[in-house]
């Protein structure tokens, strides 16, 4: 069993005083406290090693701030970082903060920091990409947090997942390629296998792959990889060394591979855009290096918005804002100068 917590009324009885007299202390108010009852105050805090219930206190108290929490797979990747920016920004506008987790998709970390958000007395949730998302809504329902799923999740979910349509983005990247440059041997790169990948984006993957396969007159073949940029770069360059000739075209699976699969593409001495053409996905904010590459992208403001809408809605325990958007969002097609256009 373990060891009793210190309470206020220990600290009070300890002081010689009462527990308003302790309250007034912690918060610093509403009442003045001499500064001989504070001084024993304080010395019981340290005695006794009390430490206050954060949580208890935010939600007595009076705040002009709220406060949600936001979890994320990935911060190093542009999309996710796109997504915490305009999330940070437009609940300041509505008078939240925002505190921020980085899971590295590692289901372990999601909890934790699911559990050092409820202690700290967040007012509701958003969670990007989850990898354990059964034990997080429980977690969530059992501290009675408001709860809303962005992108995708790993587990099943009883609640609709606010996101672009993954399949339709692969299917209007691979429809570029067939019907704007008559591509039709196209390689896939990317796993979404639990035997390919472990932490990773894979059911985003696993989506696209199958929007790109849909597209009548390509024959896709797939590049499995485990979703890193050096998984990328080996498998790509293992399979043009495969075959006698290069595919006409690539579809690239997640962000975090473009740039190694271009460079696996480039190494193997072929022109990008001539003689390989690649489309891939995400990255709004990377048309500035040496290639800007073609890609579906995703309207992240919208999706934000409405993410903290069905947020704010259920907080408010108000169900009509959370029908003012649809679940699914159309992608855009970004056209660069990795297709060859």
């Amino acid at each position: 069993m373990g060891v009793k917590r210190p309470t206020v009324a220990d600290v009070a009885q300890r002081a010689g005083t009462s527990t308003a007299v302790v309250s007034y202390v912690l918060n610093d108010g509403p009442r003045p406290v001499s500064n001989i009852l504070r001084a024993r105050v304080t010395r019981a805090i340290e005695e006794l090693d009390y430490r206050p219930n954060r949580r208890a206190q935010a939600l007595r108290r009076q705040r002009r701030w709220r406060q949600i929490g936001l979890l994320v797979p990935d911060l190093t990747l542009p999309l996710f970082g796109e997504f915490v920016g305009s999330v940070e920004r437009q609940a300041r506008a509505q008078d939240h903060l925002t505190m921020i987790g980085n899971t590295g998709y590692d289901p372990e970390r999601e909890l934790e920091f699911v559990s050092a958000f409820a202690e700290a007395g967040i007012d509701g949730l958003v969670v990007v990409g989850a990898s354990n998302a059964a034990e997080t809504a429980a977690l969530c329902a059992q501290a009675r947090i408001p709860l809303v799923w962005m992108h995708n999740v790993r587990g099943d979910v009883d609640a609709p997942i606010v996101r672009v349509d993954h399949e339709r983005a692969g299917e209007i990247a691979t429809r570029h390629l067939v019907e704007t440059h008559q591509c039709r041997d196209i390689a896939f790169v990317g796993g979404f296998t639990e035997a390919d990948v472990h932490h990773g984006d894979r059911e985003t993957v696993e989506q696209r792959y199958r929007g790109a396969t849909a597209v009548d007159g390509a024959e896709i073949a797939h590049i499995h990889s485990d979703l890193t940029a050096d998984g990328a770069y080996g498998a790509v360059r293992e399979f043009l060394s495969s075959r006698s000739t290069p595919p006409e075209g690539v579809v690239v699976g997640t962000y975090g591979q473009t740039a190694a699969t271009t460079r696996a593409v480039a190494d193997h001495g072929l022109r990008i855009g001539d003689d390989v053409k690649i489309v891939a996905f995400d990255g709004g904010q990377a048309k500035y290096g040496q290639f800007d590459t073609t890609s579906a992208q995703q309207p992240v403001d919208s999706i934000a918005r409405h993410a903290l809408e069905r947020l704010m809605a259920t907080t408010a325990a108000s169900s009509d804002a959370r029908r003012t958007r649809p679940e699914l969002w159309e992608p855009f097609l970004h056209v660069g100068n990795t297709c060859g256009c």
